[in-house]
């Protein structure tokens, strides 16, 4: 019998894109950074087959427990799960952190053909189903990308009210689930995300890809936790840490960064000609997937505010379910153009709109775009009223207890 603790926060968004794949024959995969709470989403939807088909088994391995130690390679998983499937019904089989497995992607091409299985698996690496074994499994799966919490999650998680006071303590302390045990006092919450950070970077990167610049990874980090939201190439990259003394060459940080990439530490997000309608294939931007663990590694600067808002954004733009570029207009720049269903918004991220030459920029900008999808620009300022010239105006937190479906 699988142990599902009794107190789980929902994680509705989530439930509801699995919930019309729960019992069919297509091998659900859950990807994300460690500890947002994807061993959880899996208690959640125990609990939906439990009611929803009570005379199933569910079959729970979680690779970080002990008791599956002996679980190595795709032969042993494939063996265990056969010999311990249901006698009778459909057996869910849900395995955590699934990477740890080698040659797991065999054990799921060969599970997925019996019928009576219902598969669920998680990872926390981007490149979890490699190109190849997705092209055998094509149609076959699906994959799903779980985030650090919403605002309304954090709210909801925390029981709080929604509020400049609740707004900052997100802003500092990110969105990681398990957040919700300890006090948020800095020295504590730091404290754990430093912990958190440190296994993300050594299981994930250094283990896994037997890095040896442990020092130049670690600096990397550091440099775009300052830079978080700049524009940048590996080579520029690569010339900003020579002027420190620190030698790596281009396409070792191309390397080092995807790395971070696969470990869903940060986001690289490309950069889009709005009118040559080509992704650019030199100079992107990077954010990170969660802004306590940023906050964390460089500090909560007062600074820094315009950079962290606009990560936020974009977190919640993908949380959203949108795929973000960054738009380029001949010489200037538009911060995020979000598409999802095959529509379009477009969207400036401002601290303040106060500024007459910030008002131009921000606005100029948006307004020299011709086609008719929205267009809005995101502010900490509290602004109730019209619209300038059709592009509306919205401060963060309402921004952020949107869903623009």
């Amino acid at each position: 019998m699988t142990f599902i603790p009794s107190q789980i926060e929902s994680r509705n968004s989530y439930l509801d894109r699995v919930r019309p794949f729960i019992g069919k024959n297509i091998i659900k995969v859950f990807t994300g950074q460690r500890r947002v709470g994807k061993s959880y989403l899996l208690f959640q939807i125990m609990d939906l087959v439990k009611n929803q088909y009570p005379k199933s088994t569910i079959l729970y391995i979680n690779k970080e427990d002990l008791q599956f130690s002996a679980l190595q390679t795709a032969q042993e998983l494939h063996d265990y799960v056969l010999k311990n499937q249901g006698k009778t019904g459909r057996t869910f089989v849900f395995i955590d952190e699934i990477q740890d497995i080698i040659d797991f992607q065999s054990a799921l091409r060969s599970l997925v053909l019996y019928e009576n299985l219902d598969l669920y698996c998680t990872g926390s690496n981007a490149n979890l189903l490699s190109g190849d074994i997705a092209g055998h499994l094509s149609g076959r799966f699906i994959e799903i990308t779980v985030y650090s919490l919403s605002y309304t999650e954090f709210l909801q998680f925390h029981t709080l009210e929604d509020n400049d006071s609740s707004l900052t303590l997100y802003l500092k302390y990110g969105g990681l689930p398990y957040l919700k045990h300890l006090p948020l006092e800095d020295h504590i919450v730091f404290e754990y995300l430093k912990n958190i950070y440190s296994t993300i970077v050594y299981r994930d990167i250094i283990n896994r890809y037997a890095i040896r610049n442990v020092v130049f990874l670690e600096q990397l980090v550091q440099f775009l936790a300052a830079h978080t939201g700049s524009l940048f190439s590996a080579k520029k990259i690569s010339d900003f840490l020579k002027s420190l003394r620190i030698n790596m060459a281009p396409n070792q940080v191309q390397v080092y960064v995807q790395h971070l990439v696969n470990a869903f530490l940060i986001h690289k997000v490309a950069r889009y000609d709005i009118v040559g309608k080509r992704i650019f294939e030199i100079g992107d931007k990077y954010y990170f997937e969660n802004l306590g663990i940023r906050n964390g590694i460089w500090g909560y600067r007062l600074e820094d505010r315009g950079k962290i808002i606009e990560n936020v954004v974009y977190n919640h733009l993908v949380f959203l379910g949108y795929d973000v570029t960054i738009g380029v207009l001949g010489d200037k720049e538009i911060d995020f153009i979000a598409t999802k269903n095959g529509e379009k918004m477009y969207i400036q991220v401002a601290l303040s709109l106060q500024d007459e030459k910030t008002m131009e920029r921000e606005f100029g900008n948006l307004m020299q775009i011709t086609d008719h999808y929205p267009k809005m620009v995101v502010t900490l300022d509290v602004f109730k009223g019209a619209s300038y010239n059709g592009i509306t105006t919205i401060d963060l937190r309402s921004f952020l207890l949107k869903k623009f479906e």
